[in-house]
């Protein structure tokens, strides 16, 4: 497993994410369906940090703080961890404030990485880390949900103080490539910022798991997302990642990861399960072929399907 820079911090090539860490607004139950507590999430972060893992994306809008408090219960005893978490602006009001109740929840005096979760008034939410930076709460700043014009403001903004913009997070997966499209992952290789991409697999649905015949949940966020007829859509592809898995002895769901490794982006994948860590380190290890990229695109633009979040705008 090669680990990546972010400026002069070293992470691995996979962030792990904690969306559906507990429960309440926003949280596991209602977006995934599921219902994870301390217990069931210990023994994955535990096997996690094992392997190197040591990166960590949450949010004070995850469960309304659910997902932090359980992650800051779990890193309390370790000195190696790297932590992501956001402001939502609309959710929150008070910049500080709200990293103060962040911090707090997770035991720690700074955050390793601090996102602007959307574009709501670029210009007022990238000025007010800049204080936040210089006092050494924030070290590196990121932007998500953004286009490449508002990115390039957020880095303006921050350059003019003599910052620097870190990271930019964005939905990325076979089936949504809207940031490749609009340039935004070249422009973010281009000038040394990492691309961290999310709902790499669908929230499940790139697995190979789920499928007309075993669909989600209903009622959830990615049932509803992925009824059965999108599923049905996507059969063709999952062939296709099931095919290529097999070569290296995998599940769709690795090359699925390994696609987005390939295309110079960084993984957040969620974890709930130590077996979803067995994988990420699998993953993290799988060179696809130039052939294979292309075939797994292919088959992805031929479903027909692009499912964007409701909170997302297209990057075009």
């Amino acid at each position: 497993m090669e680990n990546r820079k972010l400026k002069d911090l070293e992470i691995p090539p996979i962030a792990l994410g904690t969306w559906s860490w507990g429960n309440g607004a926003n949280g596991g139950d209602t977006v995934f369906g599921n219902n994870l507590h301390e217990s069931d999430l210990k023994p994955v972060f535990d096997e996690a940090m094992r392997a190197g893992f040591n990166l960590w994306d949450t949010a004070a809008v995850y469960g309304m703080g659910a997902s932090e408090t359980i992650l800051g219960k779990f890193i309390k005893d370790e000195s190696n961890v790297v932590i992501s978490t956001k402001f939502t602006p609309g959710r929150h009001e008070v910049m500080e404030q709200t990293l103060d109740e962040s911090l707090n929840r997770l035991g720690v005096n700074h955050a390793d990485i601090y996102w602007i979760h959307n574009p709501k008034d670029v210009q007022k939410w990238t000025a007010e880390l800049i204080p936040l930076m210089k006092s050494g709460k924030i070290k590196h700043a990121g932007v998500s949900n953004h286009n490449l014009e508002e990115i390039k403001l957020a880095a303006s903004i921050l350059e003019a103080e003599g910052l620097q913009l870190s990271a930019v997070q964005n939905h990325y997966s076979l089936l949504y490539r809207s940031s490749e499209e609009a340039g935004i992952i070249d422009w973010c290789n281009e000038n040394n910022v990492v691309f961290f991409s999310y709902m790499v697999l669908e929230q499940g649905a790139l697995t190979g798991k789920y499928h007309a015949g075993n669909p989600f949940k209903p009622g959830t966020r990615r049932g509803d997302a992925f009824n059965v007829e999108v599923l049905q859509q996507l059969t063709p592809l999952l062939y296709v990642l099931e095919r290529i898995g097999k070569t290296y002895e995998v599940e769709p769901t690795q090359i699925a990861i390994a696609w987005a490794i390939a295309k110079q982006t960084l993984p957040i994948i969620g974890v709930t399960k130590a077996r979803h860590v067995e994988g990420a380190i699998l993953a993290a290890n799988i060179n696809l072929t130039e052939s294979e990229i292309k075939e797994l695109e292919e088959a992805a633009k031929e479903t027909g399907v692009e499912i964007k979040g409701a909170w997302e705008k297209k990057m075009q």
